[in-house]
């Protein structure tokens, strides 16, 4: 029986993409498969700023083939698309702000809140002036994590008076509704409060103003992305590679708009039992690692499972400042230095 294409995919996916469990077939890097008797042509696109991928690939990919029965010869073609490079971008159009940061994440229930609030108290920490916008219209919890019901009030020049929790300016939907009451609101009012937020608000004089996104690349990221010069943008994903799908949309989606990717920060890293300290890799192991080597960027923080995480979330005091000594305070402040390395390199 001579040799079809789907036996040639379906041999080719015992091959996963380097660093990575899935197979190369389900990642979508087959873009074609050619057959002359023995003969398989086998075209491969692929997008990556490491120098051993396509080597490494291609060996791989050719001794997979020529264990299929009858094909003698295997020509393996790799086309290589370096990322995307970020250009400098223009000074921040937010009047007294120095650097507008993005928290963001291709899928929700990630921790991306929860990371936002606490790198937002880091970098108070460490000497910065921080605001911090809850851009989650639909699903804001910036204002409950901070323990703050207080509603906004305005200045003579028509701005809205952020809240002050904390050391750090706020501004979230959360502030403005009831606690069971949805925001019940069609795309172009989503894009104004977001633009209200961002531009109608007393700020003031800031060194970083945080945008706690909501999950995905939707109306809201968009509007952000075109009409605010970020800083940068710093993906949060867990270590499983579901979540690492998503982030890389969102990276993607960053790149395109030549946003700088800061760093990746990986929540729900790991668990270590109270009991005998023993690790467990309850969402696998280094996901987000792998993924911040793959685009060259930095890994911010690998946060853990903590249940004290949870409870000074839900109790309006987070971890970094209910807990200075907790493992994930030390790396939440780990990262905002480096956020802060980061940001003022790039000025320079």
């Amino acid at each position: 029986m001579p040799l079809t294409e789907s036996q040639v995919l379906e041999q080719l996916k015992t091959v996963k993409y380097p660093g990575y469990s899935r197979d190369i077939v389900s990642f979508g890097l087959i873009k074609g498969v050619a057959i002359t008797g023995d003969h398989v042509g086998v075209r491969i696109g692929i997008t990556t700023a490491d120098k051993n991928i396509p080597a490494l690939l291609q060996a791989n990919v050719t001794d997979s083939l020529k264990q299929l029965p009858g094909v003698k010869e295997a020509d393996v073609h790799i086309e290589v698309d370096s990322p995307a490079q970020a250009v400098p971008l223009p000074k921040n159009d937010i009047p007294g702000i120095k650097h507008v940061i993005a928290v963001a994440s291709g899928k929700g229930g990630v921790g991306k809140s929860t990371v936002s609030a606490n790198l937002a108290l880091a970098l108070e920490q460490e000497g910065q002036r921080v605001g911090l916008c809850d851009c989650d219209i639909y699903g804001p919890s910036i204002a409950m994590m901070f323990g703050s019901k207080e509603q906004p009030t305005a200045t003579q020049d028509n701005l809205i008076n952020p809240i002050i929790a904390h050391k750090i300016k706020l501004m979230s939907m959360g502030f403005l509704l009831e606690d069971d009451a949805p925001a019940v609101l069609r795309g172009p009012l989503v894009t104004r409060y977001t633009q209200q937020f961002l531009r109608s608000v007393a700020w003031g004089e800031l060194d970083y103003l945080v945008l706690d996104l909501p999950p995905g690349t939707g109306d809201i990221q968009l509007t952000i992305v075109q009409t605010v010069a970020l800083a940068g943008a710093i993906i949060v994903t867990t270590p499983q590679e579901v979540a690492l799908i998503d982030a890389r949309k969102a990276t993607t989606m960053f790149q395109k708009v030549n946003v700088p990717v800061l760093g990746i920060i990986e929540n729900m890293s790991y668990f270590l039992c109270p009991g005998d300290g023993k690790r467990y890799d309850i969402f696998g192991c280094d996901g987000g690692k792998r993924e911040a080597e793959r685009l060259q960027v930095d890994l911010l923080a690998q946060i853990p499972i903590e249940i004290t995480i949870r409870e000074t979330g839900d109790n309006g005091k987070p971890i970094v400042i209910h807990d200075s000594q907790a493992i994930s305070s030390k790396s939440f402040r780990s990262a905002a230095r480096r956020v802060i390395q980061n940001c003022e390199s790039r000025v320079k």
